[in-house]
């Protein structure tokens, strides 16, 4: 089938690349705009251009979508079947999406309409869901509303952090792609299809239902740890911005990342006061939270790297009944 394809992260490559091993014939890849990064600032390709460069794929990397008739007309002059966005990163206008025959197919990382939005597999961990899910459907000019073709669930262990539920994610995704793009063509294959109505309803896309929630954007100011809140909570923090930005408290007036706690422990200590530290040993330092404790067993420094409880005890001096945040 003829494909132009969108998209950005490394989420979106496990989906470049299964679309390109299963033989579609991509008109081109969109992309955002190399960003500045690194202390040079020097502009870095997105993973999908570094993938689609090295396969010799035509690469566009347009400023911005809407009002841009260049962009417009030269997708129109390919002339795609479909077009496939999965965290392209910008909101497309339904000019846009009526440009291919077929429509727009996105990959979603949730089970909608649930966490519709920018960050679903982000706000999964968070808020300590014990299942998720990747979602294939028609887009439409709504946030993430279009009508879903395929679901496919998974669970999310405790322990797991957003980066290796997105890794996860990104490989369930391109998969359940490659599932709806054989569907689709086993409709336009064998039976000529005049417009996306008519596919949908040849597919059995269904309509999603009103009972949604939303997943925005994360911001900074919610990484710093609230330790009156409980141990769950904070370990959810801590896990769901694992590798985004981090979780951190302060302790002797200096910023301290967190990046791995454990919870599943039995401890007779208790102390009034949240944030308290109750123990500390070489396996992790013991925090009295707004309900149970925690221990911190993985940290980052002021201008250090990510290191074990032990290895950062070895070069700061902490003491019981310091409180964190403080």
């Amino acid at each position: 089938m003829n494909i132009v394809f969108m998209g950005t992260p490394d989420f979106a490559v496990e989906s470049l690349e299964a679309l390109y091993n299963a033989g579609h014939n991509i008109l081109a890849v969109v992309t955002k705009v190399d960003s500045p990064s690194g202390r040079g600032m020097n502009l870095v390709p997105s993973p999908v251009k570094v993938f689609a460069e090295e396969k010799g794929l035509k690469v566009l990397q347009p400023e911005k979508v809407k009002n841009n008739e260049e962009f417009m007309n030269e997708i129109k002059a390919m002339n795609p079947e479909l077009i496939v966005v999965v965290a392209y990163g910008k909101i497309l206008p339904q000019e846009f999406l009526d440009i291919p025959r077929y429509g727009c197919v996105n990959v979603h990382g949730s089970l909608l309409p649930k966490y519709r939005g920018a960050a679903p597999i982000q706000w999964a961990v968070l808020n300590g869901d014990h299942t998720t899910g990747i979602t294939t459907m028609f887009m439409d000019a709504g946030m993430d509303t279009g009508d879903m073709i395929l679901r496919v669930e998974t669970p999310i262990d405790y322990e797991e952090t957003t980066g290796q539920l997105w890794a996860r994610m990104a490989k369930l995704g391109a998969n359940l792609l490659i599932e709806t793009m054989n569907r689709i063509s086993s409709v336009t294959d064998n039976k000529f299809i005049e417009n996306v109505a008519q596919l949908k309803s040849e597919i059995g896309a269904r309509k999603q239902g009103d009972d949604y929630t939303m997943a925005p954007m994360l911001s900074k100011d919610m990484a710093l740890i609230d330790w009156s809140k409980s141990a769950n909570e904070i370990h959810n923090l801590v896990r769901g911005l694992d590798p985004i930005m981090g979780a951190y408290t302060y302790i002797n007036g200096k910023k301290l990342k967190i990046w791995k706690t454990y919870t599943r422990i039995t401890s007779e200590k208790y102390a009034m006061t949240p944030g308290e530290i109750l123990d500390i040993t070489p396996d992790g330092i013991l925090v009295q939270t707004g309900e149970k404790t925690i221990l911190i067993q993985e940290v980052q420094a002021e201008n250090s790297k990510r290191m074990s409880v032990r290895d950062y005890l070895n070069g700061n001096q902490i003491e019981k009944h310091q409180v964190f945040g403080k």
